[in-house]
């Protein structure tokens, strides 16, 4: 994650199927990848259904694309978006990408600009088809940013405590099975010999195998406090020696089998 910080991003953004609603939690999700230097929305602003995204577009500096709907039933904002990537991609200005759709017609987008070694994110609905998912290095879920919630939080003032948001553990169901394999696979494959796996290394791994993986998705706002929610995962705190608090996580299987609710 720290290397990514420093990445200059081209953040494009479908309009026609990302709500306006969704623009603080993507900007401050983004920022945690890198900084974008290009902010571009493409849509057909002579619609009304658009008018949401005027009143946030200057709020955030994102520059509106106009692109009329020449045919009824062709998608020209989708090759306006293609189009402008491409340029940028051939610009050399930037390391990255965050595409925000839920449209399975970027995902040939996504796979060409990591064929050139750009750095792709993808910013959706759940509903977002899994092969977009799959074209990401990394793919976020705009259900899980919240960012409506936490406007609600403010303006009522209540604020739940840190401490006991990291006490309520959601139930997982056996329909969490392919989460607790994707787990104890991706544990094992890197563990060393006492079977301790790195956790920075495990999130990297997990992220290859599944692109739209997030601890958020299941509750928890780090990887740490989700494996902590399993009894049959093991998290050991390893000091650094450099600084005071600095200490490296390690986790591991305990042996035994699953039980799940």
């Amino acid at each position: 994650m720290d290397q990514e910080k420093d990445l200059r991003l081209a953040m494009l953004i479908d309009a026609d199927n990302i709500s306006h609603t969704h623009i603080k939690g993507m900007m401050e999700e983004l920022a945690k990848y890198g900084n974008p230097t290009f902010k571009r929305i493409y849509g057909d602003w002579t619609k009304p259904t658009l008018n949401g995204w005027k009143t946030v577009l200057l709020d955030n500096a994102v520059t509106p694309i106009q692109q009329y709907a020449y045919t009824a039933g062709k998608n020209s904002t989708d090759a306006a978006m293609i189009i402008d990537a491409m340029d940028i991609l051939y610009t050399g200005r930037v390391d990255g990408f965050c595409l925000v759709s839920s449209d399975s017609d970027f995902t040939r987008l996504a796979t060409r600009l990591r064929e050139a070694g750009m750095r792709v994110f993808g910013m959706g609905e759940k509903k977002t088809p899994s092969a977009f998912r799959a074209a990401c290095d990394k793919f976020i879920y705009l259900e899980i940013l919240h960012t409506d919630e936490k406007k609600e939080r403010k303006k009522t003032g209540t604020k739940q405590p840190a401490s006991k948001q990291e006490k309520i553990k959601p139930p997982i169901s056996k329909r969490d099975e392919e989460l607790i394999n994707l787990l104890t696979d991706s544990i094992n494959d890197i563990a060393d010999e006492d079977g301790w796996a790195y956790l920075g290394e495990l999130g990297n791994l997990i992220l290859k195998k599944q692109p739209d993986f997030d601890s958020r998705n299941y509750g928890y706002t780090k990887l740490v406090q989700l494996i902590k929610s399993f009894d049959q995962l093991e998290v050991e705190l390893r000091e650094t020696g450099k600084k005071v608090g600095n200490n490296l996580v390690y986790v591991r299987v305990v042996p035994g089998p699953f039980f799940l609710s």
